[in-house]
């Protein structure tokens, strides 16, 4: 039976925590109607009106030898697709239910044809994989907070037998955990109100999984949501404990720490626009710029961002959202050491100006807006400085030599020359070493 061991546990996450950012993407049924991801939930949809998108989900444009380059592109190391959504549709062949996408004109298995584009690009295989089920007719319907039929008496829970829904999740896990080789991630989605922790039978599941899967690494959604933060925040881990948190569409304010003080391990997960899910009405989708300072932002306070594409009905993603990763992609290009096995800077201020990154001897200072008069290093000790370098091209960036010195010696201020706009005007890096 499987149960936390601290060294196993940090080993695991080496790689996870070095990657710093990843894609997810959210895609089914739900991209047909395209109005989002919940959309039977929210418009309280029977299921007789929502069965028949299967007749049309033909994957004609799906290619995820693409998706996999845009996101290797963007820079991101390890992908998370929804094998199964709440609406209980299955992306992959379960002998367990009718209700997947080779019964649908598709007729393949789609998740085997991703997990090979994924290593193909040496991108890390994630699956992201529902505890809820709004199919399946042991799942509780009248009266639950979030089933379509929740205001249905007429869809009375008298006769439904939560056990067996139990073991159908169980089963399906087990055969994502079997039939696609290694796993890296398990994204487990969601527990609320009393559905949480054991009552998913969550211990037999993941003594299950980490069987089937050594070293995957999972979320902490099993215990709780997307505002929770679970077990090993407690310093109590249970077996079924998350392997990190996972704020939803928020950066915590000053990171995260577990209630004796020790870093914690995260990922924030955001979407482009509002939606998790296509959905064709919504272009509201957040500048590159600020994406950019978002997962600097993350990477700063020690976690990873998770950033999310919701293809469309034929499987393509939306042309917002490829140029979008293409613009990330040319920052990360220049500045991804800034990003890759970095941490937070804590012996460092936060500047005015930008945030701070780390990775061991290798300070990297992102500048998001230029200083009139040269730059401050405050919290640097001047002394210890060797050297400072622009990350993007690797140009020495002089200590300045100006009069302010006299005024401030205790503080290293560097020259970026006499053009007031900075050569990146979203985020230009600094590379800056200290001595040992």
């Amino acid at each position: 039976m499987y149960q936390f061991n601290r060294k196993e546990y940090e080993e695991r996450m080496k790689w996870y925590q070095d990657a710093r950012f990843g894609m997810f993407i959210h895609w089914g049924l739900y991209s047909i109607p395209a109005r989002g991801e919940w959309v039977r939930s929210t418009e309280e949809m029977p299921e007789e009106e929502y069965l028949p998108f299967m007749k049309e989900f033909d994957a004609r444009d799906y290619n995820p030898k693409q998706w996999a380059k845009e996101a290797k592109a963007a820079g991101m190391k390890y992908v998370v697709l929804t094998a199964k959504h709440h609406d209980g549709f299955c992306l992959f062949d379960s002998k367990y239910t009718d209700y997947k996408v080779t019964n649908t004109p598709a007729g393949r298995d789609l998740i085997k044809e991703y997990v090979e584009a994924l290593r193909e690009e040496g991108l890390k295989v994630g699956l992201y994989f529902t505890l809820l089920d709004w199919h399946h007719p042991d799942y509780p319907h009248y009266g639950d907070r979030i089933h379509p039929m929740r205001n249905h008496p007429e869809c009375s829970n008298e006769n439904r037998d939560f056990s067996r829904y139990i073991e159908y999740m169980y089963n399906q896990v087990e055969e994502v955990c079997t039939n696609y080789g290694k796993i890296d991630i398990m994204w487990f989605d969601f527990s609320y109100d009393d559905m949480r922790g054991e009552k998913w039978g969550a211990t037999r599941l993941i003594d299950m999984v980490r069987r089937l899967q050594p070293g995957i690494i999972i979320d902490n959604r099993l215990e709780v949501s997307g505002e929770g933060r679970g077990s090993l925040y407690e310093c109590n881990p249970t077996p079924y404990h998350g392997d990190f948190i996972s704020p939803e569409q928020i950066i915590p304010p000053e990171g995260i720490c577990d209630k004796e003080g020790n870093p914690m391990v995260w990922e924030a997960c955001f979407t482009m626009n509002n939606n998790w899910g296509y959905c064709a009405n919504d272009h509201y989708y957040k500048p590159v710029s600020m994406l950019i300072k978002k997962l600097v932002e993350c990477v700063s306070k020690g976690g990873n961002m998770i950033l999310n594409v919701g293809p469309d009905a034929k499987g393509k993603f939306p042309k917002e959202s490829s140029a979008i990763l293409a613009e990330i992609g040319r920052w990360m290009d220049k500045n991804h050491d800034s990003i890759y096995g970095c941490a937070p800077a804590a012996d460092i201020p936060k500047p005015d100006y930008g945030r701070i990154t780390r990775n061991g001897n290798k300070y990297y200072v992102h500048i998001y807006e230029n200083t009139l008069g040269p730059l401050p290093l405050i919290g640097f000790d001047k002394n210890k400085i060797v050297k400072v370098r622009a990350l993007d091209d690797g140009h020495e960036v002089p200590i300045s030599t100006l009069w302010v010195h006299s005024d401030y010696p205790d503080i290293a201020f560097v020259d970026l020359g006499p053009d007031p706009v900075l050569p990146d005007p979203v985020d230009y890096v600094l590379e800056v070493e200290m001595a040992e």
